[in-house]
């Protein structure tokens, strides 16, 4: 399929003011939007920080975030109002699990589940708890019993095929040399099947710019309009502006539990240093290191993915460019994303085809 026609990006940044949220727009006319600073002042309680999942369930955007010494959520009718919105905490780490990263929210089955992950030194592990209420009546937490009980984080439910999936970021052994991204099929929203598949490994030049350890996290599944499966994650350390956004992307036909049935992009897809960037792709003008983001997709469902051609809507975490790069900076961001045809990916050495073409995804600010 012919790839859409570029768009400018300085065009989007015009007037461009980073300490005043954007509602959002039509998806041809949206630009870089910080969504921390609606009343003047970062706080724990806000969306500084990182992270963000969000998911339209009708005309409502719904948010999760780890804050409050658990687990916030907040409802708007823009994805930008989330920031405003107030904030209803919905779990509290009363159990003592640790260190709250990450929560997810999906809706299964007419249930809305929020995954997070939680646990000290090294212990981190996915947990789960759903309501039929985005906002109250959430169960207890609940331990997932992924195989090979490994420290996770992460995490993220979705549906492909008539199968249940969950895809995380995790540790092959017991410390941490790399973060590679591990797929399980689900039996139901919160029982793994079966063993777990490693899907991508940080081996490429371009995600092992930062180190020690090296990563692929935070992936996020999607569909593109050939119907080809995609898990965008991020790579590199997110303690680095060197984070960004890179694509997996499954065959026509192919195993999700087969890493050689998986292409990687040739380089970041949403990043701020060109040097990392696939061919093509320009780095970022506004922010640095974008990274850990969510499609906001109707009712969370990759089957209701946006389709060719036109704008939809994203969210990620990201530091304004001339501020000092620190998780501490971190805030969340608007932004849109289209469907890129005609992108070819390309390996060597490993089984298949060296090359794959089909949809990619270009990131806008």
């Amino acid at each position: 399929m012919k790839a859409p026609t570029p768009l400018r990006l300085g065009a989007l940044a015009a007037a461009c003011a980073l300490a005043v949220p954007l509602a959002l727009a039509p998806p041809d006319t949206v630009r870089a939007a910080p969504l921390a600073q609606v009343d003047g002042a970062r706080d724990s309680t806000g969306v500084n920080g990182a992270d963000p999942s969000v998911i339209r369930i009708g005309d409502t955007y719904i948010a999760v975030k780890a804050a409050q010494g658990g687990i916030i959520v907040r409802q708007s009718s823009t994805l930008a109002g989330t920031a405003s919105s107030t904030a209803k905490k919905v779990w509290s780490d009363t159990g003592d699990l640790g260190e709250v990263w990450a929560p997810e929210i999906v809706r299964d089955g007419g249930r809305y589940y929020i995954y997070f992950s939680a646990g000290r030194s090294g212990a981190h592990r996915m947990y789960a708890i759903s309501s039929a209420s985005p906002d109250s009546g959430y169960s207890a937490a609940q331990k997932l019993a992924l195989p090979g009980d490994k420290w996770a984080i992460d995490g993220t439910l979705f549906t492909f095929s008539g199968q249940r999936w969950f895809v995380w970021s995790g540790w092959s052994g017991d410390t941490n040399v790399e973060q590679n991204l591990y797929i399980a099929r689900m039996s139901d929203p919160v029982t793994p099947t079966g063993g777990r598949y490693v899907i991508s490994q940080p081996r490429e030049s371009w995600e092992r710019v930062v180190g020690n350890p090296y990563i692929n996290e935070a992936p996020e599944a999607i569909k593109d309009p050939n119907g080809q499966l995609h898990i965008v994650y991020s790579a590199n350390g997110s303690w680095s502006d060197q984070y960004c956004l890179a694509d997996l992307r499954l065959r026509a036909g192919g195993d999700p539990t087969y890493v050689w049935d998986w292409y990687k992009s040739n380089g970041c897809l949403f990043g701020s240093h060109r040097e990392t960037m696939m061919s093509g792709w320009d780095p970022t003008l506004y922010v640095d290191g974008p990274g850990h983001h969510t499609f906001a997709l109707p009712d969370g469902d990759i089957n209701s993915g946006p389709p060719s051609g036109n704008r939809f809507p994203t969210m990620f975490h990201s530091v304004p460019k001339g501020t000092p790069y620190s998780w501490s900076n971190r805030v969340w961001y608007t932004g849109t994303a289209v469907w890129w045809g005609s992108t070819t990916y390309r390996r060597a050495n490993v089984p298949g085809a060296e090359t794959n073409t089909g949809f990619g995804l270009k990131f806008f600010e």
